[in-house]
């Protein structure tokens, strides 16, 4: 079944009452904690909103590192020792290389476009495909997803290429492979590890997310330049993962209704992130000492040009990551023609 016939089949199920079981518990461990705004508040509203509409099914919330480091969520779930975990797939890049293309991608698609692929194209299905030939026991659901982020925060400026030359940074996904290429040391850490690094010097700068959740861990304590757009991740899509023994264990109905809570979430995580990110912006530049800086175009041709290289040395190396990524690219090449017509040009001042 695919993600939009869910919505139909879910809204149907929520009003149907099932005969009198056992309720299923499911132990969920989340990548984010659950006080990290938009990103821990959203794997805290997925669990709340399926515990509200089911009684057969209860979903339990554990913070990263109570049941497993949230690096280690994709093997947990898979063999059975975690039931879930809320997270993003751009973690595993180091397991399978494919699957940072269902995370974020580097001047890829926003969020409009993200969900309609996955959605209303062959994203969800290669998604779940990743994970089978991959040889990982999981049944994945999209379940959240946020606008841009920030692009990182820097000690000093940075004017050009050779100012990222031998910097240590904390960059995810496919953007890192970019930074790489760039000069830059990369490494990816967990939000929670990320200001001690930046503390004691281990890292020189991070990436990590949007403001507000950026603002939450403290990183202009230490880092006073923070640049946009955010070129490495245009929208970021999270992934429910759940056991798929357990998964196949349910019924139909509670099937449905883990989707119909994950599509409840995607839509509340946007509007969250749309909503609050201005604020902290301010807060920023006000009461922290935040310098809020633009990539110059110069910058962003190199990051761009950058990124295609590692693109096609990606497609190249892993047939899996080519066939997705063709996918991707033929849905965005339809999909100029209503975005290149549909909207207002965006100001830039």
């Amino acid at each position: 079944m695919t993600i939009r016939t869910f919505a139909a089949a879910a809204a149907a199920s929520i009003a149907l009452t099932a005969p009198a079981t056992a309720q299923e518990t499911f132990e969920m461990t989340s990548a984010f904690g659950k006080n990290l705004p938009i990103l821990g508040t959203a794997a805290v509203g997925f669990t709340e909103k399926l515990n509200s509409i089911t009684e057969d099914v209860e979903f339990e919330h554990f913070d990263p590192g109570e049941l497993v480091p949230a690096l280690e969520a994709l093997d947990a779930v898979s063999n059975g020792s975690v039931d879930a975990a809320y997270t993003t797939a751009g973690y595993w890049q180091g397991k399978i290389p494919a699957a940072s293309l269902f995370a974020a991608v580097p001047f890829g698609p926003e969020a409009g476009e993200f969900l309609g692929w996955m959605m209303y194209d062959d994203g969800t299905e290669l998604f779940q495909r990743m994970y089978d030939e991959a040889g990982y026991n999981v049944h994945v659901i999209p379940c959240g997803i946020i606008a841009p982020e920030t692009s990182g925060w820097f000690k000093n400026e940075i004017n050009s290429v050779s100012d990222l030359e031998g910097l240590n940074m904390r960059f995810f996904g496919l953007g890192a492979e970019v930074m790489q290429r760039l000069g830059v040391s990369t490494s990816l850490l967990a939000g929670g590890d990320i200001f001690p690094a930046l503390e004691r010097g281990a890292i020189d700068a991070t990436e990590f997310s949007m403001p507000r959740i950026d603002a939450r861990l403290g990183f202009y304590n230490i880092a006073k330049y923070n640049y946009f757009p955010g070129w490495h991740q245009p929208a970021t899509l999270f992934e429910l993962l759940i056991n798929k023994d357990r998964w196949e264990d349910l019924d139909e109905i509670s099937q449905n209704q883990i989707a119909i809570a994950c599509m409840a979430n995607i839509t509340d995580n946007y509007a969250e992130g749309e909503a609050t990110n201005f604020a902290a912006m301010q807060d920023n530049v006000e009461n922290n000492g935040v310098t809020i800086k633009q990539w110059s175009p110069e910058m962003l041709e190199a990051f761009e040009t950058a990124w295609d290289e590692v693109a096609a040395e990606l497609a190249s190396e892993d047939e899996y990551f080519a066939e997705v990524w063709a996918d991707l690219q033929e849905f965005r090449a339809g999909y100029k023609v209503w975005n290149n017509n549909i909207y207002l040009p965006r100001p830039r001042n």
